[in-house]
């Protein structure tokens, strides 16, 4: 995993390891990174599935629970199948976005 911090923004990029082992990782060091927003960066991954962007469900409810902003990067899925409940985008560009505009409505209060 590939950590980086732009800002009040932590990005982890996967390369090499199993989408379970990305997640198990993020939660060991989630107390390093809960203040920030997160986006998890899979665009450099091959393949990726529904049931591996599910995998961070559990996660992402959590943080975003606490005003924080989750997105997962991936272009190779069908963002159809996703549930509303967790933020995919096929772009980092799209992720910085995506928390831009939620950060814009938590000040606006919705």
């Amino acid at each position: 995993m590939i950590f980086s911090k732009k800002d009040n923004i932590s990005v982890l990029t996967q390369e090499k390891a199993s989408i379970p082992e990305l997640v198990n990782e993020i939660s060991k060091s989630y107390d390093d990174i809960c203040r920030d927003n997160i986006i998890v960066n899979l665009a450099t991954l091959d393949e990726v599935s529904t049931s591996d962007v599910l995998e961070f469900l559990q996660i992402s409810n959590e943080h975003r629970d606490s005003n924080h902003s989750f997105v997962v990067v991936t272009n190779s899925i069908d963002l159809e199948e996703i549930p509303d409940e967790i933020i995919v985008v096929p772009t980092l560009q799209e992720a910085f976005d995506m928390i831009e505009m939620e950060e814009i409505e938590r000040d606006l209060g919705f």
